[in-house]
């Protein structure tokens, strides 16, 4: 009798073991489920929501044609107002009672570097934030894909085309004090280190996240009389500053920020404003349908009806969609949490998305190394080669 007992349990043990050897949190036979948490709410909502979009619309359009491998993808997206406590709540939930099978399109520094720890344990993965920073291409490379360029590199090439284009000198730099900010002013002071030539920063003014407490920096970075001043923040503070420093008449007239700034709502909010305002980005100009990954990118965001979220953010969204949609088809029909990582780091993880080339390693988790110009001018996103045509302008 006890042998009959002991025989029924090991008997089964052993099928269960072998029915959920198959199992992989967050996929079904139908469906695959994707984790994001990001800004929806608050001062920096857009970039949040814009993000979403653009993966949205990707899902939406191979899901439309059947999903990947027979399965549909799924996103939810929980919003962490650009603050890392709520970041942190909002991972915890998405793993460990959504059980999402890898987290997707973060938005933010300051919340990246909460929430890359809590990921690493859970050894998902965390493909495409929207963040530059250099923390995510070297001390997270098994647990992080980035899309973008870095920050150092959009503000390397900004001084590069202050230097040899406008001749400027004396910068001074506005930044968010946090991990966002100090990064940037970590890759501007590499920047003028590395090219030199008389570079000089004068002056360093920062403001708290999610607030507009400009003036201590601005009045701080006035006296220092800066030819242009580089901003790393986002739209709303950004463009605060920007119209004070048109009140108080501070000398530079020439302000420059990085891709996270959202340049889509920064114009917006400067439509009358005489300043030359540049801006670097890490993803092709989108307000065109030239190549095949605009087209398809255009299409897919009128699929969702978001004609209207078409931007540099949303670009980036889609792409990030697509990167890993081709990662789940080279994954195979049996997906697990290592053959999804695997395709990150072989021989072949060479990516064309419409025509977009990134390309990674064992030790490289950055795709893609592109930095492209624009400029604000009434309230509109224009595309620029460099900054010689402003030359005689700030003479």
């Amino acid at each position: 009798m006890i042998f009959r007992f002991l025989f029924f349990i090991n008997f089964f043990f052993s099928n269960f073991a072998i029915a959920n050897s198959d199992f992989v949190e967050g996929v079904t036979k139908t469906e695959i489920f994707f984790g994001q948490s990001a800004a929806l709410t608050g001062p920096a909502k857009s970039l949040g929501l814009n993000m979403q979009k653009g993966i949205l619309s990707a899902f939406v359009e191979v899901n439309n044609n059947g999903g990947v491998n027979g399965r549909k993808l799924r996103l939810k997206s929980l919003d962490d107002h650009y603050e890392p406590e709520t970041a942190i709540k909002n991972i915890y939930h998405l793993i460990d009672k959504e059980k999402v099978f890898s987290l997707i399109g973060g938005v933010g520094t300051p919340t990246s570097k909460a929430i890359v720890p809590i990921i690493k344990k859970s050894k998902k993965l965390y493909i495409g934030p929207l963040t530059g920073a250099s923390f995510l291409r070297s001390s997270h490379v098994n647990t992080v894909v980035n899309i973008r360029s870095s920050y150092f590199q959009e503000i390397k090439e900004m001084v590069l085309r202050l230097k040899n284009d406008l001749k400027i000198k004396r910068i001074a730099i506005f930044y968010q004090n946090d991990s966002y900010g100090i990064d940037g002013l970590n890759a501007l002071e590499k920047s003028v280190k590395e090219i030199n030539k008389g570079l000089k920063i004068v002056s360093r003014g920062s403001y708290l996240r999610n607030t507009m407490a400009i003036k201590t920096a601005l009045l701080n970075i006035k006296k220092a009389k800066p030819d242009a001043i580089i901003i790393i923040g986002t739209y709303s503070p950004a463009a605060h500053f920007i119209k004070w420093s048109e009140k108080l008449k501070i000398k530079s007239k020439l302000f420059l920020s990085v891709s996270f700034v959202g340049v889509s709502e920064l114009a917006k909010k400067l439509k009358n404003s005489k300043s030359l305002v540049f801006v670097t980005q890490v993803v092709p100009f989108p307000y065109n349908k030239k190549g095949r990954l605009l087209k398809n990118y255009h299409r897919a965001m009128k699929k969702i009806k978001s004609s209207n979220k078409i931007g540099f953010v949303s670009l980036e969204g889609y792409i990030v969609g697509r990167i890993v949609i081709e990662a789940l088809k080279r994954a195979g029909k049996k997906l697990t949490n290592k053959s999804f990582k695997k395709v990150f780091k072989s021989k072949k993880s060479n990516f064309n998305i419409d025509g977009l080339r990134l390309s990674y390693t064992k030790k490289n988790n950055q795709g893609s190394n592109k930095v492209f110009l624009t400029r604000i001018f009434k309230g509109r996103v224009l595309p620029l080669k460099n900054l010689k045509a402003f030359y005689k302008k700030i003479k």
